[in-house]
Parts: structure tokens; sequence; C-alpha cells
């Protein structure tokens, strides 16, 4: 008789709903970290009094009330909803595209005058079918506003030309002839009060958990304490890189603490001009409508990512979709390994689809 039913390899979100619902079904669960902290890449942590997103800005938003209910059942979530803000050589949008950037863009103050202008723009450029991301963002937006609050950021995020990505990575790109300022079409929207790892840490209670313990480096004594193994780390470095490395991007972070109450005004400032180095500056306090003396303000670097670096976003091209395939195929053929999670099967996966992934295996396994 092995020691527990499940070992969890990874204290994220995947992780920590899958190992609490094991736990609720009276089974023996070990959940172990790599990191010396719970809450993998939505961990925050606290400096001068606020919640800071290490690991870039989470903020929560589905439209599944299934998953809404479940997760607020740990903890309570605020009323944050995403409104970020262009900076364009220091001229400020609004972001998601609605009738506040096509009034500061255009003049034009009624949306037919909105669409007529980009309509204008769509037909001046000649395009019918968006082959690439820079032809889709110019038929949904116009060039003026593609060159200007697009076309720097998307090549600083993903270190190549807008001509070369695919036209797909922008098709959920939110356009509205309204006021709207959310960003997220979601029914549901927020961030947990106090903070991603007071959340993780609620649903992970009273269960086992081992920090500072690598799977990978300890399989052998690991894998003979438990009967199943759920795995959330990345695919390929399991098998050990057997066919090469999946590709992501990487984010580099800069952080610092100002002795100032407000360096922005908002919680989310895009860059969106090719001459800034980074992408956008976080001020962490204003996720939770902070009211602390000093702030704390995130610099994001995008980055090629390297084997060691901390993966962030897949590439999910065709040559890495066909590389992900053949993992796919070796983890099949292990029979007692369920593969789950972002790394666990490479895809960009939202918040609210982790939760949703991770209660679809529950239900199968459990």
């Amino acid at each position: 008789m092995k020691k527990y039913d499940y070992l969890v390899v990874g204290a994220g979100l995947f992780g920590a709903i899958f190992a609490h619902e094991a736990v609720k079904k009276g089974k023996k669960v070990l959940v172990i970290d790599k990191r010396p902290n719970v809450a993998g890449n939505i961990y925050t942590e606290e400096i001068e009094g606020i919640n800071v997103h290490k690991y870039g800005a989470h903020i929560f938003h589905t439209n599944n009330k299934e998953v809404w209910n479940y997760i607020t059942q740990f903890t309570e979530f605020n009323r944050y909803t995403n409104s970020p803000v262009a900076n364009y050589n220091g001229e400020l949008y609004s972001l998601p595209f609605n009738m506040y950037t096509f009034n500061k863009m255009w003049g034009v103050v009624t949306p037919e005058q909105a669409e007529a202008k980009i309509k204008s723009q769509r037909e001046a450029a000649g395009i019918t079918e968006p082959k690439n991301l820079e032809e889709q963002a110019i038929s949904l937006v116009g060039t003026d506003i593609y060159e200007k609050l697009i076309k720097g950021y998307t090549q600083k995020q993903w270190g190549r030309p807008c001509t070369e990505l695919p036209s797909f990575i922008i098709k959920r790109l939110p356009v509205r002839l309204t006021f709207d300022n959310n960003y997220f079409n979601a029914l549901y929207q927020g961030i947990p009060m106090g903070g991603y790892t007071k959340l993780i840490e609620n649903i992970l209670e009273n269960i086992e958990v081992r920090l500072n313990c690598d799977y990978l480096e300890n399989r052998d004594e690991l894998d003979k304490l438990a009967d199943k193994i759920v795995y959330t780390g990345a695919i390929d470095a399991y098998f050990g890189f057997k066919y090469g490395a999946l590709e992501y991007r990487s984010v580099r972070f800069e952080t610092e603490v100002l002795d100032k109450p407000n360096f922005q005004g908002n919680a989310v400032v895009n860059y969106t001009d090719a001459e800034t180095p980074f992408t956008r500056i976080i001020e962490h306090k204003f996720f939770e409508f902070g009211t602390q003396p000093k702030t704390v303000i995130s610099r994001e670097y995008s980055s090629e990512w390297k084997l060691g670096d901390e993966p962030y976003y897949p590439v999910n091209d065709e040559k890495n979709g066909e590389l992900y395939a053949k993992y796919k195929a070796l983890a099949d053929e292990e029979k007692q390994v369920i593969f789950g999670g972002r790394l666990g099967e490479y895809k960009y996966y939202d918040m609210d689809k982790v939760i949703e992934s991770a209660l679809s295996l529950c239900k199968k396994q459990l």
C-alpha cells in the first residue's frame, strides 16, 4: 500500500483545486512545489501593505457562473474592473478600443462616424481576408489605431513583427462603439481580497504541502509515495526534453516601492510605442482600491524564453503545436500520471479555464 492516493506536483490553481476536491472525497493527497511558496504564477506578496502580483497582473473574470460560485466559496472577491490605459509617447488612450479612444484619435463623436472612419481605413489598406496579425488589426480598428496602439506593443510582447504573427492572437481584442471602459466582456470579475496567495492557502487548508521540493530531481522516491500523480509542470521537462524544448515567451519585472501614494492613477498602463523598452507598468495597490501612503510599481519587459527562465506564454504556432502533439502522445501512455494546467497542457489558459479544466478532471478521476 502506498502512503497517498495522489501526489500533486505544483501548488498553483490547478493543483490546489484538484487536491482540495480529492481530499473532500476522502483521498490521501500530498502537494509538492519546487518554489518556497504556494500559488504558482498567481502568487501575491505583501509589500508596504500592498498585495504585489509577483508574476504579472492577474485579474479574475468569467462568464461561467459555476466557476464563479466555486472560487468565491474560498474568499471574497472585490469589484475590480479591468480598464487599462494606453500611453503612446505621452498621449493617453482608453483600452479597450471604444468611443473614448476613437474620439481622442479622430475627433469623432458618434458610433456611425467611428465606424465610417474604420471602414475607410480598412478599404484604403485593401484588406479582405486578413492573413496575419497586422491585417487582422487594421480590419478591426483601422490603420491609425494599429500604428499607435497595437503595432509597437505587440512586437515588444512577441519579439517578432506583426506580419509574422497569426491573426487569431488579436481576434479577442475588444472593440466597442460605446463608452464602456470594461476590458473584459465578463459577467463576473474581481480580485480576491487579501491577494491570490491567501486564496490558494484557503483552498489547500488542512492538506499536506511540501515546498522547496523539486519533483524532477527527486522523482524516484516521490513516485513511490502515491498511486497516481497529477503533474502540472512543463510536459517537455517531464520527458527530459526528448524531442526538444517547447517555446514560450517570458517576462522580466522591475519592481520598486515609491514614497508617494499614487504614481499613475490606474492599475495597468500599456506603453504602446516601440521605443519604450517595457510593455506596461502595473501599480498594484489599485487592484484592491488601496489607500496606503506608499505605492509599488512593476515595469514588465517581454523577453525571449530560454531554458531555466520562467515560462509564461506558450508560443502556440504550428511548429510548437506539432512538438506538443509528440509529447501528448507520450503523456497518454503514462498510466499513473495525469498532466494538467497551463504547462502540463501547453495552453494559454485564463484562470477561469484552469478552474474548469481542474473540475472536469475531478469529475473524471474522483
